[in-house]
């Protein structure tokens, strides 16, 4: 149910990376990375075709980004008491998220230029806290969960792997990620039986945000849920769509 691997920075300056896997059911119909939201100034991301919403939302000028992970719900609202949580990252970049969210059950990785915070929804009680300097891991429940088996077997290997130098500061991490899918039950690649679906990773972010800006790059997986070769050129080649130019820049820092 998605993935995200995030790095806080101990240095003051220095930008915050995060690695996103998005896992849906390849026929639900979505478009990568782009302005899709005019209602939205200035707002770019993954969007959800079916809901309208987004599973990651980026305000470069801003400087923020939000990725979305579904988690189960805990209340006993019905369907017709809920709304789609594809507004949840949109809003997240914009004006916020309400503490009790009129959604199901979700976490939120938000990040900015300063740090990055976990948003956890159940249905009943909200939580936002702060994610330390250090590289985490966070799915379906809380921050490093070592009760999820990818996180449990492959937050050390993210750790140690750490970050290179340059653009290409993610092939570390991809490293682990192609290792991982050796281990089928515990590979950050997946394919999941979920209420009566398939979920399959379709989608690779990588995102960089910090005081000059934020760049943010996709690589689309040739067959769902397997590794790919391809990413890392994929990634090389992405046009960032969420750099602020010079003027905007400028703006951002007055």
């Amino acid at each position: 149910m998605c993935t995200v691997v995030i790095d806080v920075p101990t240095a003051p300056g220095e930008p915050v990376r995060v690695l996103a896997v998005r896992d849906e059911d390849r026929d639900r119909p979505w478009r990568g990375i782009g302005p899709w939201w005019p209602e939205r100034d200035d707002i770019v991301g993954v969007r959800d075709d079916r809901a309208g919403g987004a599973w990651l939302a980026v305000d470069p000028t801003a400087r923020r980004l939000a990725v979305l992970l579904n988690r189960e719900d805990l209340s006993d609202r019905r369907d017709d008491e809920v709304v789609s949580r594809g507004s949840v990252p949109l809003d997240a970049v914009g004006v916020g998220i309400p503490n009790r969210p009129a959604t199901r059950g979700f976490n939120l990785v938000e990040v900015d230029a300063t740090g990055a915070h976990l948003v956890e929804w159940d249905g009943l009680v909200s939580r936002r806290t702060p994610l330390t300097p250090g590289t985490h891991m966070v799915a379906h429940h809380a921050v490093d969960d070592p009760g999820t088996p990818r996180i449990a077997r492959w937050l050390d290997a993210f750790r140690g792997a750490g970050l290179a130098a340059g653009d290409d500061w993610w092939m570390p991490w991809l490293g682990v990620i192609e290792r991982a899918t050796h281990e089928p039950e515990a590979s950050v690649l997946r394919r999941d039986a979920y209420d009566g679906l398939v979920l399959e990773s379709l989608l690779v972010c990588v995102a960089s945000i910090g005081p000059d800006g934020v760049d943010l790059r996709e690589a689309t997986l040739a067959e769902p849920g397997r590794w790919d070769a391809g990413l890392v050129d994929a990634l090389r080649e992405s046009v960032s769509l969420a750099r602020p130019s010079g003027a905007a820049r400028a703006e951002a820092s007055q």
